[in-house]
């Protein structure tokens, strides 16, 4: 059963019987040229990326991944990452209930990764000691406050 052809309307009609691909392709690619479907494209005018790049069979998984900002960690780094990210906005934060929140919420993690570890390296964290953590960060604002 065949479905219906469209014309002009984006849809890809069928190649007729009897024509050469390559015309009935070349037909195709004029025709919407004609009708603008090419028209401000993302990237028109700009060289392809990546096109000196070496060769890797998994290269559209990396531009993906690149594209649209991800990363692929295994787990126990993604932890590292966030336990040192929790400690950097510890140091930020704006009062001391905000360090304990956001030290207590990571703790969770690194304890639970303490009992099963976690796919990957090892991870080597101990759970933050939150009223360090919070001496430090009323000693640290002192000093800055007093400047």
């Amino acid at each position: 059963m065949r479905g219906p052809e469209v014309k002009g309307t984006g849809t890809t009609e069928r190649k007729p019987p009897g024509v050469g691909f390559e015309t009935w392709a070349d037909r195709q690619i004029r025709e919407a040229e004609e009708r603008g479907e090419f028209a401000n494209l993302p990237g028109a005018g700009k060289p392809l990326p990546d096109l000196d790049a070496p060769y890797t069979e998994q290269w559209w998984v990396e531009r993906k991944m690149r594209d649209e900002n991800l990363s692929y960690l295994p787990p126990s780094l993604v932890l590292r990452k966030d336990a040192q990210e929790a400690e950097e906005r510890a140091a930020r934060a704006r009062s001391e209930a905000e360090v304990r929140a956001i030290l207590t919420d990571i703790n969770v993690r690194i304890e639970e990764a303490v009992r099963t570890p976690p796919e990957g390296p090892p991870h080597r964290l101990v759970p933050f000691d939150v009223e360090r953590a919070v001496r430090r960060w009323r000693a640290e604002r002192s000093h800055r406050d007093s400047r």
